[in-house]
């Protein structure tokens, strides 16, 4: 399998080309700058490179120049949006392989692709050309933990807690993957041999609570007409983990507690007590500190399952994790309903990173899947994701771009970090809501020292 360096600094636009590179059944590797694609070249074996011509250190020329010190003859083909037919010829003569010209036509880039890589033309262009033959991206895994700092925190702490015994209570908002979380804990735990059982404690009715966690005989009240396995005994030397515990009536609370302080259960109807060894996971999205004060739920079983808390972060404060999860939930959609959408173009990529996300990651799959079935080309536009994000306070950047214009020399600096927060840090958007070229702001972060 061929694999080719990305080098651009436009994570949109990266992510974009990354996402429809591996669905071609090429590696990808990518970098923002020179200095971190002249480590992955030292690092690693790359057969070609797609290097951006504006960097933010340097430009795709002194890669190459760089490359012929280093004797490295690996193809490259420049990407530029300026059309400089000029530099194009300088980049050529220095053994630039090709070059493109932004926006980048899929057929052509391929084209050049397979010229530059000589795969040979005859062979079946199996997952190759974007017209014909497209096929479907396997999915390895079920959930994309992210890149951002918050993500990087909250899987620091799954790793440290998860090999230990403590019970963990998981909060945040609905949506937010808080029963992922749960099973990753699980995964990584001495356990990860045994079962993993999970409870929607909001979906069972107070007068079968009992009967779900610890089981029932035969016989033991009206409708139980054959024996049931309760969910302690289910997990038992695993982990289970109860969702929006804080649902449970305070009956049901009493019986959960003194059957983790006993660490044994008794099923409906039975006299005999069984030993239970289980794991306990909760996730609730209520203040449960509120409801002790409210006195709907016990502070003598907070404390037990409370050990370690881990706090789910909301998916607006991931702008970093918005388009790749985006792209994460194209693929599944691709798969179920069968269809062989790209990615998300540049408009609609903007709209997905302004929008506010109040359903977290369950709302964004479920918008991606729509807008899949409604896209009739190779990739989602806005109109297809308009008629859902239709909410005018729900986007965060809905200052006009003329708010954004650097006008006033004093208030420069403040307007440049506001738009690379709205932005997600991603200085071509941002340029774009400052109304200047990125070669611009480039010069701006410099000055003002932002990194």
């Amino acid at each position: 399998m061929k694999r080719i360096l990305i080098v651009e600094d436009d994570t949109t636009y990266s992510l974009m080309l990354k996402t429809w590179l591996k669905k071609k059944e090429f590696e990808v590797e990518t970098a923002g700058n020179i200095k971190d694609a002249q480590k992955i070249l030292n690092n690693y074996h790359i057969d070609l490179i797609l290097s951006d011509l504006r960097l933010p250190d340097h430009d795709g020329i002194s890669l190459l120049e760089w490359m012929n010190i280093k004797k490295n003859p690996i193809p490259l083909i420049i990407m530029t949006g300026y059309a400089e037919i000029q530099t194009a010829v300088q980049a050529m003569k220095l053994g630039a392989k090709d070059y493109v010209s932004k926006p980048i036509n899929p057929d052509e880039l391929l084209k050049k692709i397979i010229e530059a890589l000589k795969i040979d033309i005859q062979q079946p262009l199996k997952n190759i050309s974007p017209k014909e033959n497209k096929t479907r991206v396997t999915i390895h895994q079920e959930y994309l933990e992210g890149e951002s700092d918050a993500a990087k925190e909250l899987y620091h702490y799954v790793k440290l807690v998860a090999p230990t015994p403590m019970s963990v209570l998981i909060n945040g908002a609905s949506g937010t993957g808080k029963e992922y979380v749960a099973h990753r804990i699980h995964q990584l735990s001495k356990r990860s041999d045994k079962p993993f059982i999970a409870i929607d404690c909001g979906a069972i009715p107070k007068e079968l609570a009992a009967s779900e966690f610890f089981g029932h005989i035969k016989g033991s009240f009206t409708g139980a007409i054959n024996d049931k396995t309760g969910a302690f005994l289910e997990a038992n030397g695993g982990t289970l983990f109860l969702d929006e515990i804080g649902n449970l009536n305070y009956e049901t609370q009493i019986q959960l507690l003194r059957a983790l302080q006993e660490r044994r259960i008794k099923p409906i109807g039975s006299n005999q007590e069984i030993m239970v060894d289980i794991r306990l996971i909760t996730a609730t999205n209520e203040n449960l500190e509120n409801a002790i004060s409210n006195g709907t739920f016990r502070e003598d079983l907070y404390h037990r399952i409370n050990e370690f808390t881990i706090r789910m972060p909301q998916l607006k404060d991931r702008k970093e994790d918005i388009l790749h999860f985006a792209n994460f939930f194209l693929d599944q959609a691709n798969q179920e309903l069968d269809k062989h959408i790209f990615g998300f173009d540049n408009e609609a990529s903007i709209l997905l990173l302004q929008y506010n996300w109040p359903g977290n990651l369950r709302q964004m799959k479920n918008i991606v899947r729509r807008a899949t079935l409604l896209a009739n080309n190779d990739y989602i536009t806005a109109s297809e994701l308009k008629q859902e994000l239709n909410n005018i306070n729900e986007v965060q950047t809905s200052i006009s771009i003329n708010d954004f214009s650097l006008k006033n020399p004093n208030t420069e600096r403040e307007r440049i970090l506001e738009a690379l927060k709205q932005t997600g840090n991603n200085k071509s958007r941002a340029a774009q809501l400052l109304n200047i070229d990125r070669k611009t702001l480039y010069n701006k972060l410099k000055l003002y020292h932002i990194e």
